[in-house]
């Protein structure tokens, strides 16, 4: 199947895109074993698989993503068959977030259609690829953002799989239909009992956070009514002055995510995060003033803990002495 062209989104000089070596080239370049070996020695090349070498300078300038990335990068370049990037491995390219992922195993969908296998390290999926469902990105064939994003939630939990979605979703990689089309084609796929919850749920409001989709999870999960994402807070002439993460307006409440991400993308020039704190506290009285409505605020803590974490949202939603404004 013909792969589409994508843009470039990455530098030329992008550690991410280092060229690999095979064991193979390295010989035709005149080295021996024990040249090689001696190359990874003393720092020079860095070894990926068997027989797959980069860089070591670009190596040590990747984070753990970046560096799964390369090593993908060397499946591919190994492969007998052709190949792409696919599930958690496409993530990567697309730049999503690999929030608790395992990168421990790169994963690839053979493009012969012929069955699948394992090695080590690797996993080669055997997947039907439609038209659309392939992009050549970054100098490497990996699956389309929406065949990427279904094939995650046939490999991952519900709360995991979501995040992912959401984030495509936010970054208009993808629509909420052309996943709806793809899941009734993959309807009968191992692993994809969970694509329906994961879709139902999915919210493109809730993608501009790992924290944001996990707060949205926590709260279906523990059976709490869903709140309306991003919820735009007006004045008394009806002019936006504030979105917040998430609201229940019939109830008298929004709930506020407060990650240590959100607070760097919220610093100012000049600012410390004390600033930004108090600006947010400011923000947030406003808010009350103008709603009457009540303010929870969770954090990355209060995610390892959900029940604990649903029985206070609960307490302050249905709190029987509370007006709501």
């Amino acid at each position: 199947m013909q792969a589409e062209r994508m843009t470039v989104n990455r530098e030329p000089d992008d550690p991410r895109l280092a060229p690999i070596a095979l064991r193979r080239e390295l010989l035709g370049l005149g080295l021996n074993d024990r040249a090689i070996a001696q190359l990874v020695a003393d720092g020079t090349l860095h070894r990926l698989r068997y027989g797959s070498y980069v860089d070591a300078a670009a190596w040590n300038a990747c984070d753990r993503v970046g560096q799964h990335g390369l090593v993908a990068r060397a499946a591919v370049k190994r492969a007998q068959a052709g190949v792409a990037l696919s599930h958690i491995s496409a993530l990567g390219e697309w730049d999503a977030p690999l929030w608790d992922l395992p990168l421990d195993t790169v994963h690839l969908t053979r493009l012969d259609q012929r069955g699948g296998r394992r090695e080590a390290g690797v996993v080669q999926h055997l997947g039907e690829l439609r038209p659309g469902d392939l992009t050549h990105l970054n100098g490497v064939t990996v699956t389309s953002p929406t065949r990427t994003a279904l094939d995650c939630t046939t490999v991952m939990d519900v709360e995991h799989g979501l995040v992912v979605v959401n984030d495509l979703l936010h970054r208009k990689l993808t629509t909420k239909e052309a996943l709806m089309e793809g899941q009734e084609y993959m309807a009968f796929w191992p692993g994809s009992l969970q694509q329906g919850l994961v879709l139902q749920l999915a919210d493109a409001r809730c993608g501009g956070s790992v924290g944001e989709g996990r707060t949205l999870y926590m709260i279906f999960e523990q059976g709490l009514p869903l709140p309306e994402p991003q919820y735009p807070i007006r004045d008394r002439s009806g002019e936006i002055v504030a979105y917040v993460d998430f609201a229940w307006p019939d109830l008298g409440v929004f709930l506020e995510f407060d990650g240590k991400i959100k607070y760097q993308e919220l610093l100012r020039e000049g600012e410390s995060p004390t600033d930004v704190v108090i600006r947010e506290r400011n923000r947030e009285r406003k808010i009350c003033r103008l709603t009457g409505w009540e303010c929870i605020r969770i954090v990355w803590a209060d995610l390892r803990h959900p029940e604990r974490t649903a029985a206070h949202i609960r307490a302050v939603l249905f709190d029987p002495d509370r007006a709501v404004g």
